[in-house]
């Protein structure tokens, strides 16, 4: 496997070849994906089965016959090796697990044991490990021995006592340098200085210590300061994609497709599509119950509904605008809990101003229109106030509506992400017409009104 008896010769790709079809390989079907991995050699289809992820592993290894699955799973790391294992079906799982070695089953059971969003179930548990004591020619020695017992990253070695407690780290880097006959403690980075996660750390928090850090590689450490395994740079941008594309699926309206687009079945994309679009349909709703409300209002001033469209969209396009960035701040750690009066007041501000700039040139396109008279009547001066009015009003409103909402849902611990721009748009769009109309009625009472 993968090229069967008989067929034709196997296909080896270069790098470059390897790396244009790990770029379209989500846009393939299932049937041509498993068509193009039989067709390859042995070389080239270990490196496409090693560096594609999550699903497409699982279904790359389902299509290997069961008496080569042992050789292939074998390939990967501990954390891959969970990652694999945990796409597959219930029934599946055993099944793989007992396709590994006893001391690889039990590193992987002991990952699966943590939340696949945290540190614990990220990281490797398979690193370059140092005792102190020793001097830096027996370091790399040591180093060398470690790189053949299949320690995936040697970015940085750990310095261990014998209960596992991290003492330091030194780079490669920082050994090849070193005198051969000095001590590893003097060459080591002592503990306190070592940048590192807790196990229980989420992918976004470890996501954020990467990009203030520059590391290769960061120690994972439980409550006691044992170190449990090591997080490579690598793995990080993988979460990361993966969290991003689930944020803007989330942040589009819709709950988030588990699978690439071309792979997910059409049932399962409209289920995941058709709640949300319903909901805001049903939110929608609500804004011909509000002009129904003021149904006596419209009747006797119908100039009125001429600017409904323009009135709502700017507050849910406003609205829409706030959501977006403090979601994204949150995410990039910009923006915490603590700062919502900050974010309030900056809103407020920014709001109150965009909200200005849109009912100037609002009122002004009333007021200046060549056949104003015509379409809005004798009273245009004070329907061009109402609306400018109304957008000032309606755009803070959004802004405020925008940036506060995904700070509660996190306060209540749900993902900001669910505010949506078009939930928000939505929200704001029935409250900016009762906004609109209200205003309306105390500046045209006793005219139009």
């Amino acid at each position: 496997m993968p090229s069967r008896k008989g067929s034709k010769k196997p296909l080896s790709l270069s790098e470059q070849g390897l790396e244009k079809m790990l770029a379209d390989w989500n846009s393939f079907s299932d049937n041509k994906q498993k068509r193009i991995f039989g067709t390859l050699d042995r070389r080239s289809a270990e490196e496409l089965f090693l560096r594609v992820h999550g699903h497409a592993q699982a279904e790359l290894f389902f299509c290997l016959p069961e008496f080569d699955r042992k050789s292939w799973i074998r390939l990967l790391p501990p954390d891959d090796a969970a990652d694999l294992i945990q796409e597959l079906p219930e029934a599946g799982r055993h099944h793989a697990l007992d396709l590994l070695d006893h001391p690889t089953r039990l590193e992987v059971l002991g990952l699966m044991a943590y939340k696949e969003d945290v540190a614990g179930g990220l990281m490797n548990p398979r690193y370059a490990r140092l005792r102190p004591g020793i001097t830096v020619d027996e370091a790399l020695r040591y180093l060398r021995e470690q790189t053949r017992a299949q320690v995936e990253t040697i970015y940085y070695a750990y310095v261990l006592d014998r209960h596992q407690t991290l003492l330091g780290a030194v780079s490669l880097r920082e050994l090849f340098n070193a005198p051969s006959d000095k001590k590893l403690d003097e060459v080591m980075t002592t503990a306190d200085k070592v940048v590192f996660v807790r196990e229980t750390q989420t992918q976004e928090e470890i996501a954020r210590v990467f990009a203030n850090k520059e590391h290769r590689a960061l120690p994972v450490l439980d409550a006691e300061g044992h170190m449990k395994g090591i997080i490579t740079i690598d793995d990080v941008v993988h979460v990361v994609q993966e969290e991003a594309t689930e944020d803007m699926q989330k942040m589009g309206g819709m709950e988030a497709l588990d699978e690439p687009y071309f792979k997910i079945g059409m049932g399962d994309m409209i289920k995941k599509r058709a709640g949300w679009l319903l909901a805001l349909f049903i939110g929608e709703m609500f804004t011909a119950t509000a002009m129904g409300f003021y149904e006596h209002e419209i009747e006797k001033a119908v100039v009125l509904a001429l600017f409904v469209p323009l009135i709502i969209s700017s507050g849910g396009n406003s609205g829409s605008q706030a959501t977006t960035l403090i979601i994204r701040a949150m995410a990039l750690g910009e923006v915490r809990l603590n700062d919502w009066w900050r974010v309030f007041c900056r809103e407020a501000v920014s709001g109150l101003i965009l909200g200005l700039i849109l009912g100037v040139v609002g009122t002004m396109r009333i007021f200046f229109w060549p056949a104003r008279e015509t379409l809005y009547g004798l009273h245009y001066p004070l329907i061009a106030m109402a609306v400018g009015c109304s957008l000032v009003g309606i755009v803070l409103w959004g802004a405020l509506m925008g940036s506060m909402l995904p700070m509660v849902l996190r306060r209540i611990g749900f993902d900001p992400a669910a505010a949506s721009a078009p939930f928000v748009a939505t929200l704001v769009d029935v409250t900016g017409l009762v906004i609109y109309f209200t205003i309306a009625s105390i500046i045209l009472h006793g005219t139009l009104l």
